[in-house]
């Protein structure tokens, strides 16, 4: 068998001692005659999965005692209703910072299901290529809260700070602070956070926590009483809080594997300080190789260039599918762009290695080389 590197956005790339550990439980879980896949998530044996696996991502994060941390099914674009449903009471309006394609859903989302939302600042007019600075953000006196989007994974483009202001929330005119609300699906884990700038938190799973099917969710205690009467019930922060996520029953399995990639972070790679530097080092070679060729551009404003997501485009489109077929020939897998905005894209996850990188850089100027 020969894994080759995988550059996906999501579904992404798993670190392969996680993969080869699950492989190695797959039927039998410890001695239990059974696969994880197949047991009671309210066994003694499940219930100590989920308790370690929220205990080391608690332990990752640094998350402060009064924020809740959720297990919960679907994908994030889920979280676009979940968020209001649960932030958005009586009186309330919802505040949204626009900075590409996912930002833009949520407040869509928002939208349909509650009729006016406020967007606080857009980088839309200049093509989402640089995201709005801290003074162009007005929410409304009526904000419940401000939602953003920390990493757009499709356009590439990421915050370079945290909405707020002296290391408390964002401000609404009259000076009081409302909660800040950010969708981490992309850059979660790829090195620390300040938990506790945030009342709300959440990140679908299949980029740097584990398989798709599971999102993380972390909120702050004082905004678990918030929720609208007409919510669906599974969507209700407090409710899976005092369910421990177990509602109904969960992704036990996606949340088994995510409790692994946690093992990975903290035990092989020695956490999120040594992640962010990794992921630091990929990146820069990457937009290196971009930067130093008249034959590949980036498009975006150098500080906000994501880590996890590198989207480049050629100086003659024509030559995309050539490249993208060379490429993979070599194993270097998924590097299409994403269908609404064309080009390449190369996602850098935590578990895509540097090596994958250096193979990619090595192709891009050997190509460039015959093809220029």
């Amino acid at each position: 068998m020969h894994r080759h590197y995988n550059f996906c956005a999501g579904p992404a790339a798993l670190p392969t001692t996680v993969l080869e550990r699950a492989r190695d439980e797959l039927l039998d879980y410890r001695g239990r005659g059974l696969s994880v896949m197949e047991m009671s998530h309210r066994s003694p044996e499940y219930v100590a999965i989920a308790e370690k696996a929220e205990a080391d991502l608690r332990e990752l994060l640094a998350v402060p005692t009064h924020y809740r941390v959720l297990f919960t099914q679907g994908g994030a674009s889920q979280q676009f209703a979940a968020v209001p449903y649960n932030l958005l009471g009586p009186g309330g309006r919802a505040n949204f910072l626009n900075t590409g394609i996912w930002s833009r859903k949520a407040i869509g989302e928002a939208r349909h299901l509650f009729g006016d939302v406020h967007v606080a600042a857009s980088s839309e007019a200049g093509g989402h290529r640089a995201v709005p600075r801290p003074e162009e953000i007005v929410l409304s006196n009526d904000a419940a809260y401000l939602h953003y989007t920390a990493n757009e994974t499709i356009g590439g483009l990421a915050f370079d700070y945290i909405p707020g202001s002296d290391g408390g929330g964002p401000r609404r005119p009259d000076g009081s602070e409302a909660p800040l609300v950010c969708d981490l699906s992309s850059s979660i884990l790829s090195g620390p956070l300040d938990v506790s700038r945030f009342g709300v938190i959440y990140a679908g799973a299949q980029k740097n926590i584990g398989p798709a099917g599971l999102v993380v969710v972390i909120v702050r205690d004082d905004l678990l009483d918030r929720a609208r009467d007409d919510m669906p019930s599974l969507f209700g922060y407090q409710a899976l809080a005092d369910a421990g996520s177990m509602i109904n029953t969960p992704a036990t399995y996606s949340w088994y594997l995510a409790g692994l990639v946690f093992e990975w972070l903290k035990d092989e790679v020695g956490g999120l300080d040594a992640m962010a530097a990794i992921n630091a080092r990929k990146a820069q070679k990457l937009y290196a190789a971009i930067d130093a060729s008249d034959f590949y551009t980036n498009p975006i404003a150098v500080a906000n260039r994501s880590r996890m997501n590198v989207p480049f485009v050629l100086a003659d489109e024509r030559l995309e599918a050539p490249f993208l077929a060379e490429a993979e020939a070599v194993g270097l897998l998924n590097l299409k762009g994403h269908r609404s905005v064309g080009g390449m894209r190369a996602s850098l996850y935590n578990a895509v290695p540097e090596a994958a990188v250096d193979a990619l850089v090595d192709f891009m100027a050997d190509f460039e080389k015959r093809r220029a």
